[in-house]
């Protein structure tokens, strides 16, 4: 006597790909946020992006420091870079967001 074989499940990729108009970033569905998870996700992408930019420009800062043997000035990574990014990035996701975010507003009236 045989016993039947399981089915296995099929492991893949969806019918549908998710695009950036459609409101997904990256596979996230963004576009469903309201107006508060709007603004928590803009503010907290720009804080990420102000101390990542900020990390990156401290260390590229002393590397160079270290070849030229000077005394180095890391508030230029927080003014320079850090603040210009991070103000960048949060402007971004402001727009973005907040373009989805009325968008669907007006869908729903």
């Amino acid at each position: 006597m045989t016993l039947p074989t399981p089915i296995a499940p099929k492991v893949g990729l969806p019918a549908t790909s998710h695009s950036f108009g459609a409101g997904y970033l990256f596979g996230v569905p963004v576009g469903d946020l309201g107006w508060f998870g709007t603004l928590l996700v803009s503010f907290a992408s720009g804080v990420a992006a102000f101390f990542a930019s900020t990390f990156l420009g401290i260390v590229s800062l002393l590397i160079v420091d270290m070849t030229t043997h000077r005394t180095p000035d890391f508030t230029i990574t927080y003014r320079l870079i850090g603040l210009p990014v991070g103000l960048l990035v949060l402007a971004t996701a402001l727009i973005y967001l907040g373009t989805l975010w009325v968008r669907r507003m007006l869908r729903r009236t």
